[in-house]
């Protein structure tokens, strides 16, 4: 279970972590603009728009994930594959931030497949309840 709870510290994290970058590109587009923040946003090319970009997408896969993750927790139902599939679940996440600010859009992709598919692995092994010891 201590693996779930840090994937879900992770996720929850992420949206926090991944306005660094947006702050960094705001600031240097004429300052950060704190009355008006989100027109700022739109205004941005380049690294600033896929900044924004990743750190909207960290609160969809949030809204995905967290619900998933507590619900294993609260059926006291972790099991290997759980653990393992938080573990791809947080690896896969932080590359596919990284790609889409580094404007890599096939590894993006990729690993967006790939975190998804460490989220349906984490339900499959609820709802088949693939436990192991």
């Amino acid at each position: 279970m201590f693996i779930e709870l840090c994937s879900l510290l992770v996720a929850i994290l992420l949206p926090i972590l991944t306005k660094v970058p947006l702050a960094i590109a705001m600031i240097k587009e004429k300052g950060y603009d704190n009355r008006y923040p989100r027109q700022q946003q739109q205004r941005l090319m380049g690294f600033g728009a896929r900044a924004k970009a990743s750190h909207e997408n960290a609160f969809e896969a949030l809204i995905l994930y967290a619900p998933i993750i507590v619900l294993t927790m609260a059926l006291n139902s972790t099991s290997t594959l759980s653990q393992y599939g938080a573990l791809g679940w947080i690896l896969s996440r932080l590359v596919y931030h990284t790609a889409y600010l580094l404007n890599w859009p096939l590894l993006r992709s990729v690993v967006w497949l790939v975190s998804y598919s460490c989220t349906m692995i984490i339900l499959l092994s609820l709802l088949f309840k693939w436990n192991s010891p």
